[in-house]
């Protein structure tokens, strides 16, 4: 890519350069220099890059693009074009992105996903959109009632298609699809080409253009990998140590119990966290997030549910405290790290019974750690966590996390569908654990403008760097522990405002 390369050059029009100038975001990252012309051209393209490569805008500039040339009224019910998702955690963080775009073209979007009730969307279907951004399990509930038609779909992106195939998404992907028409646009955005995926591609696009950012399983350059071996009772202490030094820290556990005690083990050491797994209501995830990155809490402690789709700025600091099972579930939590041409560090604590598998799992993700016997006292922690380590003591707030209840029925006549997407209404498929639907948790509106989003993860010139002064991140210099007195010490907040992102996504 030449240095003088812009989105201009290639071909995005003013009306939408003009809002990336505002943000700052004027220079194009490598998979959009190169999907670019051929996308906002018309043509079917598959685009691969590792998370964090700067996917969203290559795909959202020439969906409105396109959009806005073809100038089509809005019709009740029938969206304009699609964006598939695998998750509702990135489905707002798209709308978020697309939101100053799509406000510059005077063009309407929507968000669709289950775990929150459907009555808002459905209105919002029925008064037009231009850009569905939607999870496949509710999609479907709303067309099988009759609510959304896909028959005017000028343009279809399926975003994070590995993994939509991981989480058995693919057969209701494929459904969807086949109610768009067969002459319309479809872009495909992928970090592996698995089996599932390339079923995908050969069955859906037409003379597709394959671009590669870069490899899926090459680690990105600015991220280092350290691997922590630790005795058991040396686990916690060396966690608190990390997570109390300055920066956002993301760690991960294998069990949405593990992520549970570990968030209130964190706030009672005095470290300020926040949990995401797919125990919790729609409304906790969104507040928790709008914790995490509005600052207010600086740890945020999750399943792998955020290891794919969730984006925030300035991660400095991925810890697996439990080891992934396999390799690219390893190379999508990392992700979280290092985004958008930034650095960052990647730790892996590791247990005596734990070593032949991190082993495997490093050399199947093709990286090389550099690996350390430590204890919590040990020099190496302040260089992989620079800074003055702060704590503080515990409140309660009024509003406490509540976690989805165990629903003891079986899944409806739509068959199970994963907590993730969170697909299902009551009606059809939401499991006990899906919680969408009639039954589903929450009653508020799946647009992302009031959920917790991140930021598009775009480059901002002028962008100010981590502070790494103060763990608050909001520039206040101080910090406040939340845990709730009915969830078990497990951290609680209220989202105040939206989720402020300014570099770290797609």
């Amino acid at each position: 890519m030449s240095a003088d390369t812009t989105f201009a050059s290639l071909g995005v029009p003013t009306a939408l350069t003009t809002v990336l100038d505002a943000q700052g975001i004027t220079s194009p990252f490598p998979i959009q220099a190169a999907t670019l012309p051929d996308s906002l051209a018309g043509r079917d393209v598959l685009g691969r890059g590792r998370t964090g490569s700067g996917k969203t805008y290559a795909f959202l500039l020439p969906v409105l693009a396109r959009l806005a040339a073809s100038n089509k009224p809005r019709q009740p019910r029938k969206p304009r074009a699609l964006i598939l998702v695998p998750t509702r955690e990135l489905a707002t963080q798209i709308d978020a992105a697309m939101a100053p775009l799509a406000k510059a073209l005077k063009m309407k979007t929507l968000t669709v996903f289950g775990g929150v009730g459907p009555n808002p969307q459905i209105s919002g279907l029925r008064a037009g959109v231009d850009v569905l951004v939607a999870c496949p399990g509710r999609l479907t509930d709303h067309i099988q009632s009759g609510h959304a038609s896909l028959d005017a779909i000028e343009i279809t992106v399926l975003d994070e298609a590995d993994h939509m195939a991981d989480m058995g998404f693919l057969p209701g992907v494929r459904r969807l699809m086949d109610m768009t028409p067969r002459d319309g646009q479809r872009l495909l955005f992928s970090a592996t080409l698995d089996a599932g995926v390339d079923v995908i591609v050969k069955r859906f696009l037409t003379n597709p253009v394959t671009h590669s950012a870069d490899s899926a399983q090459s680690p990105v350059s600015t991220m280092a990998h350290h691997v922590l071996h630790v005795k058991p009772d040396v686990r916690l202490p060396v966690l608190v140590d990390l997570t109390a030094a300055p920066g956002r820290t993301v760690v991960f556990t294998r069990t949405k119990h593990g992520a549970k005690k570990l968030t209130k083990q964190l706030n009672a050491s005095g470290v300020p966290a926040v949990e995401l797994h797919g125990n919790l209501s729609q409304n906790a995830r969104d507040r928790n997030m709008a914790a995490f990155s509005d600052g207010t809490a600086q740890t945020l402690v999750a399943t792998d549910i955020a290891a794919r789709g969730i984006h925030v700025d300035d991660v400095s600091l991925v810890i697996h405290a439990d080891p992934p099972i396999e390799h690219k579930a390893y190379l999508h939590r990392s992700g979280r790290t290092a985004r958008a041409g930034a650095t960052g560090t990647v730790i892996t604590l590791m247990t005596d019974e734990q070593v032949r598998d991190v082993r495997d799992l490093t050399r199947k993700a093709g990286i090389s750690p550099t690996t350390t016997r430590l204890d919590a006292d040990h020099p190496l922690l302040r260089e992989l966590a620079p800074g003055e380590r702060t704590f503080s003591d515990p409140v309660v707030l009024a509003a406490p996390v509540q976690e989805r209840p165990q629903s003891g029925r079986g899944p409806g006549r739509g068959g199970p569908r994963t907590g993730a997407n969170g697909g299902g209404s009551g009606r059809s498929g939401g499991s006990g654990r899906s919680g969408g639907g009639r039954g589903g948790a929450g009653g508020r509106h799946g647009a992302g403008r009031e959920a917790a989003a991140a930021g598009s993860g775009q480059q901002r010139s002028g962008a100010p760097k981590r502070s790494g002064t103060a763990r608050s991140g909001g520039g206040t210099g101080s910090t406040t522990v939340y845990s709730s007195s009915t969830s078990g010490g497990a951290a609680a907040f209220s989202a105040g405002s939206r989720a402020g992102s300014r570099r770290g996504g797609r």
